[in-house]
């Protein structure tokens, strides 16, 4: 099982680690961390990821997750970035998102007409992007799973242990 993980730079560590803890304790998960460049990128409090495969030599992946962080928002109109997620999300059996990684996948055109959250400063944002605003913690609609904030991408983990 192939579990991605995108990085980019200013996203909050938190949002990554939480989800990522989780699932690297499930059997037969191998999780990649994803960017497009194979540079070491910095998250929003300086802690330094490096990424072992970018967007050309990354596998299909089973599950996509995006975090959220102040970077989002350059991402939102990053072409490369938008497209990579929609060839994964092609193939992917869940596309989950923590905090404003929502909006990323949103910009991508991956939550059109699906129920998401967001961090609660954000979610207001997700029906400019033509998803469904629900203000629960966690929000699982169909193969799309999203968390509100931090603490939420461990709630998306374990949700995902579980299927």
């Amino acid at each position: 099982m192939n579990v991605g993980i995108l990085l980019f730079p200013k996203l909050t560590p938190l949002d990554l680690t939480g989800p990522y803890e989780v699932l690297a304790r499930a059997p037969g998960a191998k999780l990649h961390l994803v960017w497009k460049y194979p540079d070491p990128v910095e998250s929003a409090r300086g802690l330094q990821l490096t990424p072992p495969p970018t967007f050309t030599d990354c596998p299909q992946l089973d599950i996509l997750c995006v975090p959220g962080g102040p970077g989002q928002g350059d991402l939102m109109d990053d072409q490369e970035t938008l497209d990579f997620l929609r060839r994964q999300a092609e193939g992917a059996k869940w596309i989950t998102s923590v905090c404003t990684g929502s909006l990323i996948l949103g910009a991508a055109g991956l939550l059109q007409g699906y129920r998401a959250t967001s961090h609660w400063a954000s979610r207001d944002q997700l029906s400019l992007i033509s998803a469904i605003t629900d203000d629960a913690r966690v929000v699982l609609a169909r193969n799309r799973l999203a968390g509100a904030g931090v603490t939420a991408g461990l709630d998306i983990a374990f949700q995902l242990v579980e299927a």
